[in-house]
């Protein structure tokens, strides 16, 4: 447990450090702080994808030792990326689409340590599950989103303030490689294993019933949605509120908070809280929305649209914790969690742009989330459609 555990941490703070590292050194070529950060997210969610999609298939289609020489291979070559620092020549001239270049520019920096560090969560806890049969693996996914929480407010607080940006690329560097090494570690523990399947389940007298097309459905409908909700929401704040630096911060905490409490232990959500609550404010962010006194009142629409953002992930990541899958298949779990927010980062980032005539992703995200909250109240909390309705309501005047 303490190898998988230090090798999940370690592979997370540093995955959530360099995407505010990089991106701060992609502003001053790019400009635009919302748009060139809304591109970085699309890009940090489509390696994500990559990543997981790469852990379900080595996890499920090879040997043990096979598995560990090639990701002990993408581990060293990934090495050749250091130091994580800009190359000018990506410098944009002005001519050139500059999605593309930023996309370009993120993959020649940072491209091939992302994807390894991506792959790290979904993978290690597969080889959790294969060690210690019977034990569940998912309290690692909780804890691998609070090493990200720490990465995320670490990085404002303390490391910008104090080192520029280079110190700051070439510590990250020597944090990477020492990753490398307990990884390495990690995945020669892996290989020594039996190489028979083990079937994993939660309990030994519990079936590992494989999940059905409605279950990855909705799956990815739930992350799909919290993804949606969290770039939306930081879209509002940052271009309709208040230009204030670092603010997408506070959103993208919120977003891993509630990764935290829910995979953590299935206590922290109560759809009998959750659900009611979730209406009510998004009537409360309606009412943000209409009134003119208070648009642009950054005390109110940061409360409202923080507390909503915290809420409606709250509901759509302890959502997934009551639908998750027996250990056995958490890779293609993880992998659709994945599926579900590269496709909400595009969304918002790619699509709406081009067909949207204004921001109404927020409220599409909205609606959707409290049609797909209503479907799930069942009869003991059917109460709380009253609220989900109202805030529909809400949603379809804003």
């Amino acid at each position: 447990m303490p190898v998988h555990a230090l090798t999940i941490f370690l592979g997370s703070f540093l995955l959530f450090l360099v995407q505010p590292l990089v991106a701060r050194q992609a502003l001053p070529w790019f400009g635009g702080a919302s748009a060139v950060w809304t591109t970085c997210l699309v890009f940090f969610q489509c390696v994500l994808l990559a990543g997981y999609a790469y852990a379900d298939y080595v996890t499920r289609r090879m040997a043990p030792r096979p598995r560990a020489l090639l990701h002990g291979a993408i581990l060293l070559v990934s090495l050749l990326w250091l130091p994580v620092l800009a190359d000018p020549s990506w410098k944009p001239s002005g001519e050139e689409s500059p999605t593309l270049r930023i996309i370009g520019f993120l993959a020649a920096t940072i491209g091939l340590p992302f994807a390894a560090l991506s792959a790290n969560s979904p993978l290690v806890q597969a080889w959790f599950s294969r060690a210690k049969p019977g034990a569940s693996p998912y309290r690692l996914f909780a804890l691998s989103n609070l090493a990200s929480l720490l990465a995320l407010l670490g990085y404002p607080l303390l490391l910008e303030p104090t080192l520029a940006t280079r110190p700051q690329a070439w510590l990250w560097s020597g944090g990477y490689v020492l990753f490398v090494a307990v990884a390495l570690f990690a995945t020669w523990r892996d290989s020594r294993l039996p190489v028979a399947p083990v079937a994993i389940t939660e309990a030994a007298t519990e079936p590992s019933a494989p999940p059905t097309k409605s279950d990855y459905a909705l799956w990815t409908t739930f992350a799909a949605i919290g993804s949606i909700l969290l770039l939306a929401v930081s879209n509002h704040l940052t271009q309709n509120v208040a230009a204030v630096p670092m603010l997408w911060v506070l959103p993208l905490a919120l977003y891993l908070i509630t990764f935290i409490l829910t995979f953590e232990s299935a206590g922290w959500y109560r759809p009998a809280i959750f659900m009611p609550l979730l209406g009510l404010l998004v009537m409360g962010m309606c009412w943000a929305l209409l009134d003119d006194r208070l648009r642009f009142d950054l005390v109110v629409q940061v409360s409202l649209f923080c507390a909503g953002l915290f809420v409606g992930c709250m509901v759509c990541h302890g959502e997934l914790v009551r639908a998750k899958p027996s250990p056995a298949h958490l890779t293609g779990f993880y992998l659709t969690i994945a599926l579900g927010g590269a496709v909400g980062a595009a969304l918002v980032g790619v699509l709406s742009p081009l067909v949207l005539p204004d921001y109404f992703e927020l409220e599409i995200g909205l609606a959707a989330l409290l049609v797909l909250a209503m479907k799930r109240t069942g009869d003991a909390i059917r109460y709380a459609r009253i609220p989900l309705l109202l805030g529909l309501v809400g949603v379809a005047l804003a």
